[in-house]
């Protein structure tokens, strides 16, 4: 991958419909502090927006090498919490839904 766009499309591509029936959330990135964008995934589906969006209940903050090596599946997201290479603005256990709404 060669940018923060394109492991923010392939990340999309990931997105499983099942696993957001019912669901109303967004989910807020800052990555390399300057660069922002949004997933909102509600009722089954998932629109990309860029820049902050102030309703986000949780905000991933990270650089782009983590981003890319999450999306690809080279980087474990807990382990890169873990390691201080991804932070969490917000609520903490939205962002553990990630996995599901995007699998691997």
């Amino acid at each position: 991958m060669t940018s923060v766009a394109d492991a923010v499309q392939a990340m999309k591509a990931k997105f499983n419909p099942s696993a957001a029936a019912g669901l109303d959330l967004v989910f807020g990135f800052r990555i390399d502090e300057e660069k922002n964008f949004s997933l909102i995934v509600k009722d089954s589906t998932c629109e990309l927006q860029e820049g902050v969006n102030p309703n986000a209940q949780v905000t991933l903050v990270m650089d782009g090498e983590t981003l890319e090596g999450i999306v690809s599946g080279e980087t474990d997201g807990m382990q890169a919490f873990m390691g201080g290479k991804l932070r969490a603005e917000g609520d903490m256990m939205l962002a553990m839904k990630l996995s599901e709404l995007f699998p691997s």
